[in-house]
């Protein structure tokens, strides 16, 4: 019940729309619902829904997406939201922080793209995004928790939002503006400062500052050496080889005896950050230096004594450059060589000779000893690296600090660091035979003279310690040590301290004694306050044999301790030898060394110094300055205070210098402490009147002083001298409550006054008073906030425009005034002062002023957009609060630059922008940043400013201008009010079109190209605004009226490009007005030819740039046929539309074509099509001419060089042999007609060259030459003589594939438009067979279906949504059928005739018609023959052309028998002809083919024959085949007759071996004469004249009688077998089983007989049923027992339907094998075997084999049929001989077939034998019957009906021309041929002018315009 309930609320919700209003609450979805219950809503886990009610049954009522709908509860999770934008395009937001939101999104946008990365193969940036997103939901998980820290949280985001910009970039995603990690809102924003955050961003990571603080980490590994066995100490420090001094203080690490760190637990005694590097200490000469100290004996080799003593000796040092570290990667370790120092003395200097490389000084000390060692820079300040790095500084990490103070000092740093380093000693030998080996011990007493505990370090990583002791050289009087130690002394320590120097001799005997022998020691401060003074201290070392004279420290302090300060009288001490020499230096921020500071700081105590201490000043270095600032400044106002008149002056610049001071980088950071002081510590009430009156004295002498520099350092301060004047005058009122306020404000007056004077002087280039105003103005803006404090806003808004107003306005061009005067206008409007309203209405017209000049002179214009884009930004952020204010502002804005600013737009657009990449980079930001500011300012426009604007114009023509500016901006819409307010102009109104059109189509406003997410957020938020202004147009357009005729045709370009915007609503609301504007134009012209013109020249523009889509093609289809129904002109414009879409198809399938990547024929197809329809249709001449050339590229990318010829040659032909001058066109210069023409004859020639095609090229070539003869340009005529000559030479000796064609059938609607349900033939590839056709057409269309049959397909077919494919080769039929009969033409010239200009093609299949007899299958064995004719001959301008015209005809099977006969008779005399005149290697040819004819005819061939058509019966059903019958009979004797001669013929050449083979073959013939009845041969055989050629037989022409008309009574049309030509069919038949051995040892091969019988028969070459040649993807549709195995009994039989019968001949290398070749002789052995196994006596088994694709040498070749005009047949075949020195014949003599199965015999050729001493045998040839049709009706008739475009090489004119051959090579009418063939030019013009009247049937092709000639 409450679920119905809640339906029907949900019921009410969906009617009455209520949820508008409704938001209770937000939800994200858990779990994945299927919705399967009534109104259930299928919702996908982490959809978000907005829910509308909550009922108790855990369902609830929820929309998402806008559809509504219900689920249960527990499938969601609630989440508090609120509404924003309420209404149409409300957006719900959940309250959560907003780095969590955008991660939720972001992260489903990267999930669909992630797979597709997939997909796509894009396996690295798959695995890194997958990554990424793993570690950000991890930190999501972090952040929704809740337990971070502030700082944690905050570098948590930092690192979320860098990691999806990261992703966002990576994947094309938009980048997302982010004030403080969250997303800004565009609405809250102005478009200057959303500009501003995504070019910072842009601008932060292109050019990114490199850091200038650096820092060093260290971690110490281990020490391999092989030697070891000591403790070590190792010190690290960095190095200046340039200055040879250490740059910093030492770390120090202790290793154990196995070179491992001592202390492996404590990470910060290993591992040590060298901090505060500068930039200039990254050089190749600063060097990490190592020094490595062991602790043990005194010698490294000793003995173990008794003598524990251990002493710190020298054992090696390593260097590494710092600059290695920079490109070396961080993570690998480094290993350090270690090397010792020759002497040891020289100890000091080890690293610096090691740096010089000194090798003499130095060696390895072991060629396995290394320090181990992980080094990296890191960059960026300390606190960065602390949140960076924090794993390594939570695990503890070692501060080594630099010598000295840093590049920057920070305030409130505290350091107190004394480094000492003892440097060298010179010592007596004390009365020792050697030198002693000196140790020093140091301590640190305080002023009671005790030792201070823990204050001297020998470096960072150890901690502090009581003393120190030194190394020890062995046996040195002089050592140098070079030991720094650190004494870290408090300050308040310091005063009375000492450090106490030890000498003892370390003895190596007496048990080692270290033997005190004198020290020295120096105090830490001197008795007026300095520190001991840096740099290096002579001491003197005093005697002390006994440790207790050190106890009383007051006893020795009393002494001198450096000989620099011992008196002049004290000889003795200066006259001693021994001396020890330290180096100190203090890095202290409260103790200082310097005595004229003391001095200042002293002041009261000394008065009479205070005129130097001033002075001196100026001298004490900055560091010394700021580490007392505090009391220097106090002292300076004290000073000043009791003595202002005196020292005034030199106060005021003392504070000068000490402000300047502070502007240093190094200082910069104490100004804060300046400002504390200002704020807290100042106490100088007083002090206004002087500063202000010292000031105003150095201003009035700005303009006559000769020297500038000192009051340019005056100015310079100014902004602290004014806080200070305030602060003082604030002090002075709160005491005094306000006195003399007057008195101060007229100072304040007076000293403006004299600022605005100097600043008033005109200079004229760089003059000290223009530097000096240059350097006020730099510092002017910084005073407005101090003057706040005392003046009112207004009165400090007159102060500065009075200042500003006082600049000069003369501008000079090498003034630098002017950009330090926009500079200090641009912090004006980044001030507190101009935020102030009240304050800004004042600057407004001076800043205004400012920048109109410069923007008008083009100067400082990236200046000018950044204080454009401020105000721009200011009026934002106010437009709500004081809106009265603002659109005054706006309003001065416009006025003075909006038209400066439009000009300055077009101006820097229109700029060639600047080679550098900084200066290019800058172009790009100013021409955005002013775009901006003027998408802001229209933005801030209100219709109040545009009708102003309006008005201010002065004359229509300054208003026609402004809206071609803004049409630059597509993405201005606001723009568009302008223009709409104008509409009496009709520039405006095609400005508003243009616009509108720009305004659509700009990408931002593509929704279909963002992901889900965005697309989703823009229709929330703003609609599809692309739909709102195609509203808007068509609003406009109706308005128009009788004007639209003033657009049309020039806006249909525009509106199409509309229309093809992918948005059904924008198309529904576009597409009507192309039917308003046919209306129209009807209306003017009867006519809308201009409407058909311009949308197809648009289409294809718009189409080729990828817009466009087939539901498009549709909707235009169907709207514009609605709308035109009821329109009096209907017909027309459905005649109009009809076009546009076939010409939309083309071009849309030519698209996705293009796409492909390489050539194939779908390209090809493609381009073919769409350049006939633009020929044929719409005769548009120039669009195909670019598409000839497209296809022309096509061609040659693919290497199809012969269809590359014919397709320029379609181009050639438009062109004549003039001297007009063409234009320019594609790559073709400008020249004349007869130039281009030249070179396109140029051209043609060498591609037909490169494809072989060399008979056409010779017509070119004699064209060309004619034209060079005419002109007796004998040079080229030459030269092209000499070309004809080398394509002839070509013809004769180099070899031309023969190629195979293929029919294929594309069937059904998935195919593109040009392939869909039609039929092609195809001209297949060099060496390519019907299986790799098959395969590449499978890989053309990887979703195509094979189909399994050769049937014609049916509708279902047609109709289907799929792609189907039947394949299967065809035979030619070609048309020059003379040359190929012609005797002596060689086969050369043949080839080209036999596959060339080739319009038909035909297959067979053969069938069973009515009862098949089992006993002699003959009788009803019928062949089925299938001609196609194509639209154009092959070859063309396309690899394949469209079969126009399908024939199908039966043959009879008494017309197949005359058929197979007829072709073995011929096959027998060519063998014959070719053995007499030797043209065979061996007899092996004319043996097998004997051998199989006469076997066959005994084992009983022909009586098969004999009993299927010979009998009474079929006499008398068939008394039409009379005549047939007879010429049946005639052929069966005249095979006897050949085969007599044949035998006399092989006996002449037989070997010797194969003697008892031709015996054989002699009594089976006998054997067959026999069983044929033949006694003696009839009479017209013997009386036949002679038709062999020297002898040989030979078949007479006209011979064959004419046959019977196929009028008979049958349902399917017959014709005879004599209408068409013979099928090349060379088939013989087996062997007998009696001669198998024979033939065996001819052939070298024996096998068993059961080998022999277990063998496959030789395999059918139908396309589609041979199993060698058909395709994996294309099977066999014949029946089975067509394509059986000899193992099954039923295919012994051997039935008809087993031989499919080809179109093609079978490929001689299977009809004539090898005889070398055993397997073939088996094959045939084989099925020779299978005809007994099925106990036939004698049976001719008839193959009709597929076309083949397995020989490269296959004979293809057909002759053409005549008819008279009532279609019966009137012209028998010609019967040829086969070519005599074919190359082809070294192929298999028989492909296992009997002798009776079909031959072709059309391409065959007589060769004249020579004549020699043995004559050969003479063979009658068969008897002319009288009947017989005479040689001149032989003619092919040409096919004269077809009217395709101009694409042979022989066509010039006429519709559809004859293809007449080379006449070169034609037959000439006399019987004998000429000694020498007429030239084929000579006959040229005659062949050229056939009957080329077309068919009235078929339409003309529209007449091209002559045009062409500009093209």
């Amino acid at each position: 019940i409450q679920q119905q309930l809640l339906i029907e609320k949900l019921h009410c919700f969906i009617e009455c729309k209520l949820y508008m209003d409704v938001c209770a609450s937000f939800a994200a979805v858990l779990a994945s619902f299927r919705g399967t219950v009534q109104h259930g809503l299928p919702l996908e886990i982490g959809d978000t829904v907005q829910i509308l009610e909550k009922c108790e049954g855990m369902v609830l009522v929820l929309y998402t997406s806008y559809v509504e709908g219900i689920f249960p509860s527990s499938y969601i999770h609630l989440k508090n939201a609120h509404v924003k934008n309420k209404g149409q395009f409300e957006t719900v937001i959940p309250d959560e922080d907003s780095v969590i939101t955008e991660m939720t999104s972001t992260l489903r946008d990267w999930g669909a793209m992630w797979k597709q990365l997939y997909v796509k193969n894009e396996g690295d940036l798959f695995h890194r995004l997958w990554h990424v997103m793993n570690e950000i939901l991890d930190l999501r998980r972090q952040v929704l928790v809740g337990h971070l820290t502030h700082d944690r949280l905050r570098d948590v985001k930092q690192h979320i939002t860098a990691r999806l910009d990261w992703g966002n970039e990576q994947l094309g995603l938009d980048l997302v503006p982010r004030r403080e990690f969250s997303m800004v809102d565009p609405d809250e924003i102005s478009v200057t400062e959303l500009y501003r955050l995504m070019e910072h961003r842009h601008r932060k990571k292109e050019t990114s500052t490199p850091a200038s603080t650096h820092h060093l980490f260290v971690h110490v590994k281990s020490l391999m050496s092989a030697n070891l066995g000591e403790e070590l100490e190792v010190f690290f420090h960095i190095y200046d080889g340039r200055e040879n001094r250490p740059l910093s203080e030492r770390f120090f690490v202790r290793l154990n005896k196995s070179g491992l760190p001592k202390s492996p637990e404590k990470t910060e005694r290993q591992c040590t950050l060298f901090v505060d590097l500068g930039s200039s200490d990254l050089r190749k000469d600063v060097y990490i230096v190592v020094h490595i100290i062991r602790i043990g004996r005194m010698g490294a080799g000793e003995k173990k004594n008794q003598c524990n003593v251990q002493y710190r000796r020298p054992f090696g040092c390593a260097v590494v450059s710092i600059a290695d570290l920079l490109t070396a990667d961080s993570k690998d370790d480094h290993l350090l060589k270690v090397y010792t120092c020759n002497t040891e003395s020289e100890w000091s200097q080890i690293h610096e000779n090691i740096i010089k490389k000194a090798n003499s000084r130095y060696n390895l000390s072991g060629s396995n000893t290394g320090l181990a060692v992980a080094l990296q820079l890191l960059h960026g300040d300390i606190d960065q690296l602390r949140r960076e790095y924090m794993v390594l500084f939570t695990r503890g990490v070692s501060i080594t600090r630099k010598l000295g103070f840093s590049d920057v000092i920070m305030p409130g740093e505290m350091r107190n660091d004394l480094y000492i380093t003892l440097e060298k000693g010179e010592f007596e030998k004390g009365g020792k035979s050697v030198a002693r080996n000196v140790e020093i011990t140091v301590y640190v007493l305080d002023i009671d003279g005790q030792i201070l505990k823990g204050h001297v370090a020998a470096g960072s990583g150890e901690p502090s310690v009581d003393e120190y002791h030194s190394l020890v050289l062995y046996h040195n009087n002089s050592p140098r040590w070079g030991d720094q130690i650190k004494l870290p002394i408090p300050v308040d320590m310091f005063r009375g301290s000492h450090v106490r120097f030890e000498f003892r001799h370390c003895s190596t005997k007496d048990k080692g004694e270290k033997k005190l022998f004198g020290y020295s020691f120096v105090p830490l401060m001197q008795e007026d306050g300095r520190t001991l003074p840096d740099g290096t201290h002579e001491l003197i070392i005093h005697k002390c044999e006994e440790n207790t004279s050190l106890a009383d420290c007051s006893r020795y302090l009393k002494l001198p301790f450096s000989k620099a300060n011992l008196p002049s009288n004290n000889q003795t001490l200066k006259g001693t030898k021994e001396s020890f020499w330290i180096t100190s230096f203090l890095c202290s921020t409260k103790l200082t060394q310097n005595g004229d500071m003391l001095d200042l700081l002293k002041w009261r105590a000394h008065p009479e110094r205070i005129n130097d201490s001033l002075s001196k000043l100026k001298e004490i270095d900055g560091s010394e300055i700021v580490k007392f600032l505090q009391d220097t400044l106090d002292t300076l106002f004290g000073i000043l205070d009791e003595s202002s008149q005196r020292y005034g002056l030199k106060v005021f610049d003392s504070l000068v210098h000490i402000i300047n001071l502070l502007q240093d980088s190094k200082f910069q950071h104490f100004k804060p402490v300046m400002d504390t002081y200002i704020e807290s510590h100042f106490a100088g009430a007083l002090s206004y009147r002087d500063l202000i009156k010292v000031l105003k004295w150095y201003v009035d002498r700005i303009v006559d002083a000769e020297h500038q520099d000192h009051i340019q350092q005056v100015l310079k301060a100014s902004e602290y001298i004014f806080k200070y004047i305030i602060q003082s005058r604030r002090l002075f009122s709160l005491a005094t409550g306000g006195q003399n306020e007057e008195e101060f404000r007229v100072c304040i007056h007076e000293l403006f006054m004299s600022i605005r004077f100097f600043l008033s002087q005109e200079n004229k280039g760089t003059t000290p008073v223009a530097q000096t105003q240059a350097v006020f103005l730099r510092t002017f803006p910084a005073i407005y906030s101090e003057l706040l404090k005392i003046f009112t806003v207004r009165e400090v808004a007159g102060f500065v425009r009075e200042t500003l107003g006082s600049l000069p306005t003369t501008v000079h061009p090498d003034c630098p005034l002017e950009a330090v005067k926009l500079q200090c206008i641009a912090k004006t409007v980044e001030s507190q002062l101009y935020i102030n309203p009240e304050s800004r209405c004042i600057l407004l017209p001076v800043v205004l002023r400012v920048l109109q000049a410069h923007m008008q002179e083009q100067r400082d214009l990236v200046m000018c957009a950044q204080i454009l884009s401020s105000m721009l930004s200011l009026i934002k952020k106010e437009e709500n609060g004081t809106e009265p204010v603002v659109s005054e502002e706006v309003e001065l804005i416009v006025e003075s630059l909006l038209g400066v600013l439009l000009r300055t737009i077009l101006e820097i657009s229109n700029r060639p922008q600047p080679a550098g990449t900084s200066m290019r980079l800058q172009f790009q930001d100013v021409t955005g940043e002013f775009v901006a500011c003027l998408l802001a300012l229209l933005r801030q426009m209100s219709d109040k400013h545009y009708q102003k604007l309006l008005q201010a114009f002065s004359s229509k023509d300054d208003l026609r201008v402004r809206p071609r500016h803004l049409s630059l901006f597509p993405s201005i819409h606001i723009c568009l009010v302008i223009i709409t307010t104008v509409l009496y102009l009709s520039d405006v109104w095609d400005s508003y079109f243009y616009l509108s059109v720009i305004f659509i189509n700009q990408p931002c406003l593509q929704l279909e190209s963002f992901s889900p997410s965005k697309r989703k957020k823009i229709l929330e938020k703003y609609g599809d605004m692309r739909v709102m202004m195609g509203c808007e147009i068509f609003s406009m357009w109706q308005n128009l009226g009788e004007h639209k005729l003033n657009f049309i045709p020039a806006m249909i370009g525009p509106f199409l490009e509309v229309t093809l915007v992918p948005q059904p609503d924008l198309r529904n609301v576009m597409i009507p007005i192309f039917h308003d504007m046919m209306d129209w134009e009807q209306r003017r012209s009867g006519n809308f030819k201009q409407v058909e013109a311009k949308l197809i020249d648009k289409l294809d523009s718009l189409m080729s740039e990828g817009k466009g889509d087939e539901t498009y093609r549709e909707l235009f289809n169907s709207i514009l046929l609605k709308k035109i129904e009821r329109e009096t002109w209907r017909e027309s414009g459905i005649s109009l539309i009809a076009t546009v879409t076939r010409l939309m198809e083309r071009l849309l399938d030519y698209r996705d074509c293009m796409k492909l990547g390489e050539v194939d024929g779908k390209k090809i197809g493609c381009t073919v099509s769409l350049l006939n329809f633009y020929k044929t249709e719409l005769n548009k001449e120039e669009m195909y001419i670019r598409y000839i050339h497209k296809l022309y590229d096509l061609h040659l990318k693919a290497q199809n060089y012969t269809e590359a010829s014919y397709t320029l040659l379609l181009y050639d032909e438009l062109l004549e042999w003039s001297d007009r001058p063409l234009r320019e066109f594609l790559n073709y210069p400008m020249q004349s007609e007869w130039q281009r023409k030249e070179y396109l004859h140029l051209t043609i020639i060498q591609n037909f060259d490169r494809g072989k095609c060399w008979e056409n090229g010779i017509i070119l070539c004699r064209e060309l030459a004619d034209q060079y003869e005419s002109y007796y340009d004998y040079r080229n005529l030459s030269k092209m003589r000499m070309m004809e000559a080398s394509l002839y030479d070509k013809i004769m000796d180099q070899q031309r594939l023969e190629p195979e064609f293929f029919r294929v059938g594309f069937y059904g609607k998935k195919f593109p438009f040009f392939l869909r349900n039609k039929e092609f033939v195809c001209r297949g590839h060099d060496y390519e067979r019907l299986e790799a056709f098959q395969q590449r057409m499978l890989n053309e269309f990887p979703h195509a279906i094979a189909m399994q049959h050769v049937n014609q397909p049916d509708q279902t077919i047609y109709q289907a949504d799929a792609q189907y494919l039947q394949i299967y080769a065809v035979t030619p039929i070609p048309d020059s059928q003379d040359v190929l009969q012609r005797d002596g033409v060689p086969d050369n010239i043949k080839s080209f005739y036999k596959f060339n200009h080739i319009w038909r093609f035909r297959y067979d299949r053969p069938f069973h018609k009515g009862t098949k007899d089992k006993e002699n299958e003959f009788k009803s064995l019928w062949v089925e023959r299938t001609t196609l004719t194509l639209i154009q001959s092959l070859p063309g301008i396309s690899r394949w052309f469209e079969v126009e015209k399908r024939e199908l005809v039966e043959v009879s099977p008494l017309e197949n028998a005359i058929e197979v006969i007829e072709n073995k008779n011929l096959q027998l005399r060519t063998l014959i002809t070719q053995c007499q005149s030797r043209q065979m290697q061996n007899i092996n040819p004319l043996t097998m083919c004997l051998n199989g004819v006469i076997d066959a005819a005994v084992n009983g061939g022909l009586a098969r024959y004999q009993e299927a058509f010979f009998v009474k019966d079929y006499i008398m059903n068939h008394p039409e085949d009379g005549e047939k019958i007879g010429r049946l009979r005639e052929l069966m004797f005249e095979q006897a007759h050949i085969l007599e001669y044949g035998l006399a013929v092989h006996e002449k050449f037989v070997p010797q071996d194969m003697r008892p083979l031709h015996k054989k073959l002699v009594d089976q013939f006998h054997l067959m004469k026999s069983s044929l009845g033949i006694q003696e041969f009839p009479a017209y055989v013997r009386a036949s004249p002679v038709h062999f050629t020297n002898g040989s037989p030979r078949t007479c022409r006209n011979s064959v009688p004419s046959i019977i008309s196929p009028d008979g009574g049958r349902g399917v049309a017959r014709r005879s077998l004599f209408s068409y030509p013979a099928v090349n069919r060379y088939s013989s038949s087996s062997l007998s089983s009696q001669a198998s051995n024979e033939v065996s040892n001819i052939t070298g091969q024996s096998e068993s007989s059961d080998e022999v019988f277990n063998m496959q028969p030789s395999p059918s070459t139908s396309s589609l049923s041979s199993n060698h040649s058909a395709s994996p993807n294309v099977t066999s549709s014949a029946p089975s027992s067509a394509r059986g195995s000899p193992q099954m009994a039923e295919k012994h039989k051997h039935s008809r339907e087993n031989a499919c019968l080809s179109p093609r001949e079978r490929p001689v290398s299977a009809i004539f094998p090898n005889p070398l070749d055993p397997a073939q002789v088996s094959t045939h052995i084989h099925l020779h075997l299978q005809i007994q196994h099925s106990n036939m006596p004698f049976i001719a088994i008839v193959h009709m084999p597929a076309p083949s694709s397995w020989s490269l040498d296959s004979v293809k070749e057909g002759m053409p049929h005549s008819s008279d005009s009532g279609g019966r047949m009137l012209c028998p075949p010609k019967i040829l001989h086969l070519v005599s020195n074919s190359p082809v014949l070294s192929g298999s003599y028989s492909s296992g077939i009997s002798s009776l199965s079909r031959c072709s015999v059309s391409e065959a050729s007589g060769t004249e034998f020579p004549t020699g001493d043995h004559p050969p045998h003479q063979l009658p040839p068969p008897t002319t019957l009288p009947n017989s049709v005479s040689s001149s009706s032989d003619e092919p008739i040409r096919r004269e009906n077809k009217t395709p475009p101009p694409y042979s090489v022989y066509e010039r004119n006429n519709p559809r021309r004859p293809v007449p051959l080379p006449h070169s090579l034609s037959i000439p009418p006399q019987t004998d041929p000429p000694a020498l063939p007429p030239k084929p030019h000579q006959l040229r013009t005659g062949s050229m002018k056939l009957d080329g009247t077309a068919d009235p049937r078929v339409p003309r092709p529209r007449p091209l315009p002559r045009k062409v000639s500009q093209l």
